[in-house]
């Protein structure tokens, strides 16, 4: 197998295995609140929201010492003990107990800041210049895949349901115990890298890795400081803070949302995995659209960029209309309240699909632009953009606990629109610097 066959390999494989876990995971958070207002254990005295939000805090912080552990262990055992802390944290919910739902928030908190820094170093060391929009694009449709399979169990098996029964909650977290598993292992057959590559490219893949040791000696230091405060990170940081407030929106709200309409009927429950199902149609096809086909892409990142933010508003003026304004935050009886129009679920189910299409936009850009500016700095790089885009998550799930939608919503809305602007600002400096160089634009 040549060298450049491997890389797309490992890439392959990297992406096959996030989608096993996300499939137990993002179906997890999406279920979440959900059937914590479905338990019948008084005892039991957990959010989903503030768990999400415990979560996404402490990842913001681990990120301030991921690249070190990624260095000292290696990206690939980083990625299969996360997968582990993955697995421990689903199974928790086959017997839910309090204080083992929130200590098991925290220790996956802290294997999700490993796990993505370890991708990242992953996906830049298995790219060149002239591949990174590709690879993101293919470990991004493969990754959220993981929104179809488990949402698609989640639907056919809460059909007619307006109750999750304590065995309907076991049945389904054994499966995705299971299934988080399957993804760690599979991260032990990504390829290490063999010495046949040129002179170049051995130097190229040896700047890279001395990039993530030298952030281990100096990440409390002047060098990490420097780099978070650069221009372009600073004006990505708003970008990337949106990211993570649509993130939130979509992985937990909006299908708290959903299964809370009482006027959707018997097929309100069921409707949160269809939900799901056609987020992960627009994540997969943005991801295919604007990532395998980037190199006949000559006109830059900016237009899928703008494609997301125009995709994103038209779902969040429908989901205004369609939705009760307390649907986030209602009781285990659900609302009876109509917004603007009487719910539809056909509006609903749409706007799940827009959701997905706009964040893939974002991200794949997000990626692509941070792999091609910082493919000497990628460790670091990648921690400080999933610093950001966590703790702004987890920011919003705290909110969630309280905000109504139309809040939640207004919200994205400002900062999804300045996050645009200043994408913008970073891309056409960037393309300015390639062409000043003499490369070719359409190659970013």
């Amino acid at each position: 197998m040549s060298p450049e066959s491997k890389k797309l390999f490992n890439i392959i494989i990297l992406g096959i295995s996030f989608m096993f876990i996300f499939t137990a995971f993002q179906t997890c958070g999406n279920i979440a609140q959900t059937v914590i207002t479905n338990l019948n254990n008084t005892d039991f005295h957990g959010s989903g929201y503030t768990s999400m939000s415990i979560i996404y805090g402490v990842f913001s912080a681990s990120n301030l010492v991921s690249p070190s552990v990624v260095a000292i262990v290696g990206p690939q055992l980083s990625m299969v003990v996360s997968g582990l802390f993955y697995s421990l944290y689903i199974a928790v919910f086959i017997q839910p107990a309090t204080w083992a739902f929130y200590t098991a928030s925290v220790f996956i908190g802290i294997a999700a800041a490993v796990l993505w820094t370890a991708q990242g170093n992953c996906l830049t060391v298995n790219s060149g210049e002239n591949t990174i929009g590709r690879n993101s694009g293919i470990f991004w449709a493969l990754l959220q895949s993981s929104l179809f399979f488990g949402n698609l169990y989640i639907y056919f098996a809460w059909q007619g349901k307006t109750h999750i029964s304590e065995s309907d909650r076991r049945t389904v977290f054994i499966a995705l115990t299971v299934i988080s598993l399957v993804g760690t292992v599979l991260f032990f057959l990504i390829r290490k890298q063999e010495d046949t590559r040129t002179p170049g490219e051995e130097d190229s893949q040896k700047e890279v890795l001395n990039s993530v040791i030298n952030f281990y000696y100096y990440v409390f230091t002047e060098k990490s400081i420097k780099l978070s405060f650069t221009k372009e990170i600073l004006l990505l940081s708003v970008t990337t803070a949106y990211t993570g407030l649509v993130l939130t929106f979509f992985s937990g709200v909006y299908g708290t949302c959903i299964g809370a309409v009482n006027r959707f009927g018997s097929e309100e429950k069921s409707l949160i995995g269809l939900s799901g199902i056609f987020t992960g149609v627009g994540e997969i096809l943005g991801g295919g659209l604007f990532g395998l086909l980037s190199k006949n892409n000559r006109f830059g990142r900016n237009p899928v960029v703008m494609l997301g933010i125009i995709v994103h508003f038209i779902a969040f003026y429908l989901i205004f209309f369609n939705m009760p304004n307390d649907a986030p935050i209602a009781p285990m009886e659900g609302t009876d309240d109509v917004a603007y129009m009487n719910p539809s679920k056909e509006v609903a189910i749409f706007c799940s699909f827009l959701l997905g299409l706009g964040d893939s936009c974002f991200n794949t850009q997000l990626l692509s632009i941070l792999g091609f500016l910082y493919s000497e700095d990628s460790a670091p790089a990648f921690a400080i953009f999933k610093f950001v885009q966590s703790i702004c998550a987890a920011v919003a799930y705290f909110y969630s606990n309280y905000f109504l939608l139309q809040w939640q919503l207004l919200i994205m809305v400002v900062v999804g629109f300045f996050g645009t602007i200043t994408f913008f600002t970073v891309e056409w400096e960037a393309a300015a610097a390639l062409v000043a160089r003499g490369s070719d634009y359409s190659s970013i």
